[in-house]
């Protein structure tokens, strides 16, 4: 096993882009810090620079999702620790950057975290962590969000005695061929695959759900998926390490539990995963104390990880990170820090080396990208 800590400068193949390598960037941002809503930037993958082109001003608007189409942008409105969360709808032009305001729907819970569209543009869900709930709306033709259809409630604790106490749905993600519709549980060590069936009134098929117990005191947090679907990868926050699932519906089994970074230590707040386009490499990012951006290689035949380097992630409380459409750089948004660092990526190595070219944002917690033509 290869490991580098530290600051690595790699050597990366002269790659040339052409005028429209230029790709759009979504920053979901916590405005009860310095952020002021959803900012839209252009970024250049030329030189891995970003423009700035709208700022669309709301709440709280902490995780985001496009629609397949790229058509819709829809966003998480994240209130305070006993307000009802809400979903919000904007058409989008992925050119300007211009988001426009369609409507808002409530979850009937309290601390939305995460939010996803289906493949059809005919469901919504998002995760609401408080609320230890999973809410569902139908979308409509226009991509305006109809009333709640669905909400599922999660029960139950866990070991850690202050973050564990109830029930934490913390993210909601499809399996790529969108069988099932997946959520994570940090407050009851549990992961839930949802049989999904987007023709039902109810979409999600609670009573032939399948449920995987983790090790009690992981709290599960996100999770990325390989492109055949053979493999899922799970990061836990509280346990700081990631567990690799070989993925076949309620046949799953985990083949893997490493460290999120080349210690033993539970106390890294682990982030955000996610793979390579080309699904060679995995990263993660660690928060408290550390952060930092951690990078592995993907064994092709078994799915397994092997740490290759650990770097500072270039700023205080790293949270969602994301890989340009080009593959050429991973862009981390910082919560404390009020920046978003780009990191140029060896595609042959997987290696990242930090270029100095921070994003100035306030409170970044959500990044998403796509072609802009």
């Amino acid at each position: 096993m290869r490991f580098l800590l530290g600051l690595v400068i790699c050597s990366f193949p002269v790659i040339l882009f052409s005028q429209t390598s230029k790709y759009y960037l979504q920053v979901g941002t916590y405005t009860a810090g310095k952020g002021e809503g959803i900012y839209s930037y252009e970024f250049n993958a030329a030189n891995g620079t970003a423009a700035l082109k709208n700022v669309a001003k709301t709440d709280n608007p902490s995780f985001l999702a496009i629609s397949n189409d790229e058509h819709y942008l829809y966003a998480i409105k994240e209130d305070g620790k006993d307000s009802i969360s809400a979903a919000r709808a904007y058409t989008f032009n992925k050119k300007t950057g211009e988001l426009n305001f369609i409507n808002q729907q409530r979850s009937k819970s309290i601390g939305g975290c995460y939010i996803k569209a289906d493949k059809k543009n005919k469901w919504l869900f998002t995760a609401n962590y408080r609320g230890g709930t999973l809410s569902v709306f139908p979308l409509k033709s226009d991509g305006s969000i109809d009333t709640l259809a669905q909400l599922i409630v999660h029960r139950g604790s866990s070991i850690h005695k202050t973050r564990q106490q109830e029930a934490h749905v913390h993210t909601v993600v499809f399996s790529p061929n969108e069988k099932y519709l997946i959520c994570t549980d940090l407050g009851t060590d549990k992961i839930t695959l949802y049989p999904f069936t987007p023709s039902a009134a109810f979409p999600l098929d609670k009573v032939h759900s399948i449920e995987i117990t983790s090790k009690p005191g992981n709290g599960p947090r996100h999770i990325a998926f390989s492109k055949e679907e053979k493999f899922m990868y799970v990061i836990n926050e509280l346990s700081g390490t990631i567990d690799v699932f070989n993925f076949n519906g309620g046949n799953t089994k985990l083949i893997q539990t490493i460290s999120t970074d080349s210690t033993d230590n539970t106390d890294k707040g682990s982030a955000d995963i996610h793979l390579s386009r080309d699904g060679k490499f995995l990263y993660c990012t660690n928060r408290g104390k550390y952060n930092t951006i951690s990078t592995y290689s993907v064994e092709a035949k078994t799915g397994k990880l092997n740490l290759l380097q650990v770097l500072p992630s270039g700023g205080i409380m790293p949270r969602n990170f994301t890989i340009d459409p080009s593959n050429s750089y991973l862009l981390i948004g910082h919560q404390k820090s009020d920046n978003i660092a780009v990191f140029k990526r060896n595609q042959q190595t997987g290696l990242l080396t930090n270029i100095g070219n921070d994003i100035k944002v306030g409170s970044p917690v959500c990044l998403v990208m796509g072609n802009i033509e």
